[in-house]
Order: C-alpha cells, then structure tokens, then sequence
C-alpha cells in the first residue's frame, strides 16, 4: 500500500474547536475549515473565486492542545495533512500541522511576546524626538521578553499610521 499524499490547505476556520481526551488521556480536537480556492478569468482580466470546500479536520496530542487554545472562527489557517475520507460533501482531513496566516494578522509566540506596554493605545501621533541612547541588553534572552530590537522599532515611530489596509485596519510603517 502506497503511503499517504499529504494536503496542504489554507483556509479559514468555521467552527468552535472542540477538545475532547480518550480512555488513555490522549487528547484530541475537531474543527471545520472552509478553503476558497481561486481561479484566473482569463476573459474578465481577474481573480474570481471557486466554490468553497469544507474540511472537517482533526488533530492529536500537543497539537490538539494547542489548536484548542490558538484557534477561533474566522482566523485563517495554513494546514498540512492527510485526507481521510470523504463524506457528505466534506473533506476528512487528519492533521499534521497546522499555523496561523499572518497575512492577516500578527501573531506572538510565548517567547517573542512585547511588552504589555506596547499594547497600549495610542491617544496622539507623538512628535518624533531624537532616540536616547538605551543601555546595552544582554546578549540572552529571557522567555517573556521582547526582543532586542523590539524597543528600537518602537522607538523609531513605527507606529504611525500611514495608510489603511483594504480591511480597514491601520498599516504601520518602519523606518
């Protein structure tokens, strides 16, 4: 028997996840995933979209864990696995990997997290001011903290808004 294709994916999750343990304590989580693939029109000039494909995927161990904590509807989703069937017009998938896209937005690991600080909200465009020199971090880094060049960005005034996305969100810019 010829080993399994692996499918990779990208789509936006539809449902709630849900996390459930065997009789052994092996954890385990399901959720659905809507992909919209698109095609070229050729005659209109444009990208037009297909038909949406459901998936209901599943994932095991510290993968399930952590989808359960990572994931809600609407976030978009890069997906590696394996197809396991096909049913009632949905894609059975069972997981391998999985990843939030950042095209749409930023995500954090618990090691690169800012600092609550740069949470804040901004009242007012700030007036640029010469950046101070700041004292020499060491060369480690501890887990929880921001990384070394977290503070000069922010303190170049890459907060700014310049533009606004399509979405409506701010765009920022480095400088």
């Amino acid at each position: 028997m010829a080993p399994p294709i692996p499918h990779v994916l990208s789509g936006t999750v539809s449902s709630d996840v849900e996390c459930r343990f065997t009789e052994t304590g092996l954890a385990v989580c399901r959720f659905r995933v809507t992909a919209t693939p698109s095609h070229w029109d050729a005659a209109a000039q444009t990208w037009r979209d297909s038909a949406p494909i459901p998936y209901v995927c599943t994932a095991w161990r510290d993968l399930a864990r952590n989808a359960t904590e990572s994931l809600t509807p609407g976030v978009t989703v890069l997906i590696t696995g394996r197809i396991t069937e096909i049913r009632d017009n949905s894609i059975y998938l069972s997981v391998d990997d999985l990843g939030v896209s950042l095209r749409q937005r930023i995500a954090y690991t618990e090691v690169s997290l800012p600092s609550p600080a740069a949470a804040a909200p901004v009242a007012a465009h700030p007036t640029p001011q010469p950046a101070a020199p700041s004292a020499p971090r060491a060369a480690t880094r501890q887990p929880g903290n921001p990384p070394a060049w977290w503070d000069k960005q922010r303190s170049s005034g890459w907060s700014e808004p310049a533009a606004s996305a399509a979405d409506g969100s701010p765009l920022h810019v480095v400088r």
